[in-house]
């Protein structure tokens, strides 16, 4: 993390599921994150992807990111530190639905399957939760320094890229993600003059957001959760300001509206 300060503080959201808990891992031993906060619904899943050998001061707090007043609250926890000499320099939201096998929710195939009960959970999770997120967290993030805001998107997200259909409510909530993303950019380049507000595409990951999808992913392109974090921090050591409002790809391509 050569672009972040020596002290820096580091929040993960959605740190119980595999992207999140690897990125997590990787930035509790790097030795420039001196404070690491992880966030989610299930504490005792962070619990258990944390090295208790690090030397990260770690805290773990519990938040829904369906829940605005959930969100305020561990903000201004974290707000608490903010003049601790350990910068919140980065922010990665890993949180993420496809498909819930519990309530019967799966990608639609046709428009005979819209409903409009997925339409409200998928944007909930994919759309308005990450703006809730620029919203609570931004204020916190230093306006002098360079920080990062990322929330993982999707290629599917992307309009001009649609080829072959389907997923209407995925495709959608990842296409307002990344609408989101680039209006909060704008905004905050008035006071935030070094932030970096960006959406990342993880590549197919082998979680279980991806498992009933990739039966047909040729090995060199499914990823570990291990292998995508690193992709991904290595993306985000490198943006610049000016390539903030984009969505960027695991190999640090740009990926059209």
């Amino acid at each position: 993390m050569k672009s972040f300060l020596p002290n820096f503080h580091a929040v993960v959201f959605g740190a119980g599921g595999g992207i999140g808990a690897a990125m997590a891992s990787r930035l509790a031993d790097s030795p420039n994150c001196s404070r690491l906060t992880l966030m989610g619904r299930n504490i005792s899943k962070i619990q258990e992807n944390v090295n208790a050998n690090s030397t990260t001061d770690i805290q773990m707090l519990q938040a829904d990111i369906c829940d605005e007043e959930s969100i305020a609250h561990v903000a201004a926890q974290v707000g608490e530190h903010i003049n601790d000499g350990a910068p919140l320099q980065l922010f990665v939201n890993a949180s993420g639905i496809l498909h819930d096998e519990e309530n019967s929710l799966q990608p639609e195939r046709s428009i005979r399957h819209l409903s409009n009960e997925a339409f409200q959970k998928v944007f909930a999770i994919n759309s308005f939760g990450p703006a809730l997120l620029i919203k609570h967290f931004l204020p916190f993030m230093p306006r002098d320094q360079r920080s990062v805001f990322a929330s993982l998107s999707a290629r599917v997200g992307s309009i001009s890229d649609n080829k072959i259909g389907g997923w209407y409510a995925y495709r959608a909530s990842k296409a307002a993600h990344n609408m989101l993303i680039k209006t909060a950019s704008l905004e905050a380049r008035m006071k935030y003059k070094q932030a970096v507000i960006v959406g990342l595409h993880p590549g197919t990951v082998a979680t279980n957001l991806s498992a009933p999808f990739r039966g047909n992913v040729s090995p060199e392109k499914l990823f570990t959760p291990s292998q995508s974090a690193d992709y991904l921090l290595d993306v985000m050591d490198n943006l610049t300001t000016a390539q903030s409002g984009s969505v960027f790809a695991w190999d640090g391509q740009e990926i059209p509206a």
